[in-house]
């Protein structure tokens, strides 16, 4: 015996009641297998919810969409950040520039490797004080360090500061319209579940199967237990 399975996804939840609302709008108020208390919660709640979930997934599409490109532009960064400070160390190594020079950098006095820079958090924090260390030291008076100049780490880090500023509005958004339709779908729910057994109780004078097959058309969806599907598989092969 097949049994009824309420939505689980916010597509199922929008079709379970886009059928209730058309069965509303098509059928005499008398003669409909629910309420009309019921379906002017629906024509009223409906188009609300549907409207959270296009916005939901459409902030979603334009995170994700934009996502490479600021992939693109925070690698970009990583790579002339990292290759500074290899250029700055070996200045260092080779004794054109003293030791003590580090720290001016946001750099550690000994540390001769390149510092983590595998979060935003990090290129951004590490990037301001390689960028403010270079401008400080040539404003001083010493020799601007070559391949790459700070001129070009600075032009790749502020694009990918305007990148991640623009990264995370969208993230906002999506997180902001994840958590509205996360707030209706209990009311989806709730109503699907009352308008479904509203309909389930109007038909219970039919059979079995004209019972679902009415109810179907009101968006009721019907299925099978594995066990049910196996044994309906054997009985075809049988009578094949």
């Amino acid at each position: 015996m097949p049994y009824r399975r309420l939505p689980n996804t916010d597509s199922a939840r929008i079709r379970a009641m886009k059928a209730a609302l058309e069965k509303g709008k098509s059928i005499h108020p008398f003669e409909l297998a629910y309420s009309q208390s019921l379906y002017v919660k629906l024509k009223s709640f409906y188009p609300t919810f549907e409207a959270a979930v296009k916005e939901q997934r459409s902030a979603m599409k334009l995170q994700a969409a934009n996502n490479k490109h600021y992939l693109k532009l925070t690698k970009k960064a990583q790579m002339y950040i990292s290759h500074f400070i290899q250029v700055l160390n070996l200045a260092v190594l080779r004794e054109e520039l003293p030791e003590k020079i580090r720290p001016m950098y946001g750099l550690k006095l000994k540390d001769k490797k390149v510092p983590s820079l595998a979060t935003e958090e990090e290129i951004i924090a590490i990037g301001k004080k390689i960028i403010v260390g270079e401008e400080t030291r040539t404003r001083q008076g010493g020799t601007p360090l070559l391949n790459p100049k700070i001129a070009m780490v600075k032009l790749h880090f502020e694009r990918f500061l305007d990148a991640h500023h623009h990264q995370k509005i969208l993230k906002e958004n999506s997180a902001r319209a994840h958590d509205k339709v996360a707030k209706l779908r209990a009311e989806s729910d709730k109503l699907i579940l009352e308008i479904w057994n509203e309909v389930e109780k109007h038909f219970n004078k039919f059979e079995a199967q004209t019972k679902r097959n009415h109810c179907k058309k009101y968006g009721l969806v019907y299925v099978y237990r594995k066990n049910e599907i196996s044994k309906a598989k054997d009985v075809l092969q049988m009578s094949a």
